[in-house]
């Protein structure tokens, strides 16, 4: 009997042409799942957010990657670090969520270490002739800031971000999306398969029926452009229309001319970086499975320092922020739905839109990662 590794690799070995969805095994599997978590999440590099979020001394964020609990914080040198959010007494987590601190104190026996990691103290254990402070710190994970996005990996061997994704910076140079500022960011937890929702970023083939209450009557399939895939990300572009003054270039924005003014880039990082990109302003989804049948979600977004100082900018973007919320509630409801019918007995994948270029590139980044094992 095959098991969802082997429906995967017979699906990917068929030209694009006449390719299919991926099986519903890929999604539903929790042998599948595992192989996702240790050949992708624990092998890639993980985006966990934007640097500017971290600005200021202490200023932390957590996360659990590929089950492994991690601190990511700005220390007081203004380096950006992440370590194991383990102690090194009882083990005990540490910090929860994001915040400000001027050290990292376990909240079970109050062992106390500095934003380098290192240990400061560790109360009641002077009697104990083994104890030596100088030996316990909080164990590294490799952490780099590529054009304002943070992420860690926890693979040593993994190739500088920068290395991995410099086609990305030759695509989107222009838009310098280090000089973004995000203004919100958000956690949410949807009933469906991660990949589900990677996928649904990866086409805006659905834009016209799912988001027919928002910006589907702005979705002019005709153009779209979906060009293959590279070997660590993929894209798309569509073109907004003008009476989305945020998302054109600013006036004073010089860097672009023509078309590419008004473009909008839909950039899948793998394995779950998800960012869409316009002159004005961007939004974006980071993705951890949380079982096959949910997907943890930072939602964030902000504008281009091209509108720091447009006085209408705050209000459009606000505006704009109310619009994303309700995008987010349609595309709740649809890849819910496409999770629950890929559960069914009758699930059975179609053909691909040529619209669906990008899920195609997907499953060939997921099937590599899988038959490495």
């Amino acid at each position: 009997m095959k098991d969802a590794a082997d429906e995967l690799r017979e699906n990917v070995s068929v030209a694009f042409e006449k390719a299919r969805a991926m099986p519903p095994s890929v999604y539903t599997s929790t042998d599948f799942l595992r192989k996702e978590l240790d050949c992708i999440f624990a092998k890639d590099w993980f985006c966990v957010g934007r640097a500017d979020a971290l600005a200021n001394p202490g200023d932390y964020t957590t996360l659990e990657l590929a089950g492994q609990p991690i601190i990511v914080l700005r220390d007081k040198s203004g380096m950006l670090r992440a370590m194991s959010n383990v102690c090194r007494h009882r083990m005990s987590t540490l910090l929860e969520g994001s915040g400000n601190t001027r050290n990292i104190v376990c909240p079970y026996h109050a062992w106390t270490y500095n934003l380098d990691g290192s240990l400061r103290g560790a109360p009641a254990m002077t009697q104990n002739e083994g104890f030596c402070k100088s030996d316990y710190r909080l164990p590294d994970v490799r952490c780099q800031a590529w054009l304002g996005w943070v992420f860690v990996t926890l693979n040593p061997d993994a190739p500088d971000v920068a290395v991995q994704l410099s086609k990305v910076e030759e695509l989107v140079g222009d838009y310098n999306m280090t000089a973004y500022t995000q203004s919100f960011f958000e956690t949410h937890r949807w009933n469906t398969n991660w990949k589900v929702l990677a996928e649904n970023f990866m086409e805006s083939y659905h834009l016209p029926v799912c988001h027919a209450g928002t910006i589907g009557g702005l979705s002019k399939l005709d153009e779209m452009i979906c060009p293959p895939g590279e070997d660590a990300f993929n894209y798309h572009t569509i073109l907004k229309d003008e009476s989305l003054k945020i998302a054109m270039a600013h006036p004073s924005n010089t860097r672009m001319e023509g078309a590419r003014r008004r473009t909008t880039y839909l950039l899948a990082i793998y394995p779950s970086l998800l960012i869409t990109l316009t002159p004005g302003y961007f939004w974006y989804l980071t993705l951890h499975p949380d079982g096959v049948d949910h997907v943890r979600i930072g939602f964030g977004g902000g504008m281009s320092h091209d509108y720091a100082e447009d006085p209408d900018a705050q209000a459009n973007f606000e505006k704009l922020k109310a619009l994303l919320d309700d995008v987010n509630v349609e595309d709740k409801g649809c890849t819910e739905k496409v999770f629950k019918g890929l559960s069914s007995y009758g699930a059975e994948p179609g053909h691909l839109s040529h619209l669906e270029r990008p899920n195609y590139d997907f499953a060939h980044y997921i099937n590599k990662r899988i038959q490495l094992t």
